[in-house]
């Protein structure tokens, strides 16, 4: 014998339950934002940049 709170009804999986009192609907999801929300691309650009920083000090310290 299972205890618990038999009042609410089961909510099959997938659904959301209903909340009382919610007024809200949902909300439309933004399109995507092209390449500003594209972190990996900004680490890349840094990791280029700090790479040819780097090689710019160690060629001077080389001598070339």
């Amino acid at each position: 014998m299972e205890s618990g709170n038999m009042s609410q009804p089961l909510v099959p999986p997938g659904e959301t339950p209903p909340v009382e009192g919610s007024i809200a609907e949902a909300h439309q999801e933004r399109p995507d934002g092209g390449i500003w929300e594209h972190p990996l691309w900004w680490l890349g650009l840094i990791v280029i940049g700090a790479i040819i920083v780097a090689a710019y000090f160690a060629a001077r310290i080389i001598g070339y």
